[in-house]
């Protein structure tokens, strides 16, 4: 029989190691889930026929064929212009373990002024990525950077791992909306997503 002192000692042991490993496991993960938001009836913000969910949809498309270029598997919620619910595509990320959650949606405020880049998390990793990811957006685009915030996005709150949502603009500002209907910035803002994940890996 073990003696109270002992059995306080193990006690703070196995604690110690639960704590450790799951740090590693959200960490080091294995899968990027790609959420574009919106899609099929939902357009999302919209101006004229600049529908958020197109954006999204090839923002996130360009997103993955970066990450597997530098050997990381991904996962699509969607790959086409469909409708996928909110439970719908958390159940999606929860399939994969060790994996990271990535949504990817265009702003829209009545204030036709407010514009740049954002990058929301809830929970503790997810706000170490969400700072990776927005400090890898800004520098590939000269915008207002409006930081990495907490928020209780469906999608974000009921992950089961480590999750972000980025706003890459608003489609409400006609200035943010011109360039984000050129392939570059597209593009750009998708180098920066992917740069933040692979700092966000390398930082464990």
């Amino acid at each position: 029989m073990i003696s109270r002192k002992t059995h306080r000692f193990l006690l703070a042991c196995i604690t110690l190691i639960v704590l450790l490993v799951g740090t590693t496991q959200a960490k080091s993960f294995r899968y990027v889930v790609i959420d574009p938001g919106h899609g099929g009836h939902d357009k999302g913000g919209n101006s004229g026929k600049v529908y958020e969910k197109h954006l999204a949809l090839d923002t996130a498309l360009r997103l993955e064929y970066i990450l597997k270029q530098r050997g990381i598997s991904t996962k699509m919620t969607r790959r086409s212009d469909v409708f996928i619910s909110l439970p719908r595509r958390v159940a999606i990320g929860k399939r994969y373990s060790r994996s990271i959650f990535v949504s990817i949606h265009f702003n829209h405020a009545w204030r036709r002024e407010a514009s740049g880049l954002e990058t929301f998390y809830h929970g503790s990793e997810g706000k170490k990525l969400a700072n990776h990811v927005q400090r890898g957006i800004t520098s590939k685009l000269s915008t207002p950077n409006r930081g990495a915030k907490y928020a209780r996005f469906y999608v974000i709150r009921n992950s089961k791992y480590p999750a972000i949502l980025v706003e890459g603009g608003f489609v409400s500002n006609r200035k943010e909306r011109e360039r984000m209907k050129k392939a570059w910035f597209r593009q750009s803002l998708a180098e920066g997503i992917a740069e933040g994940i692979l700092k966000y890996k390398q930082s464990w």
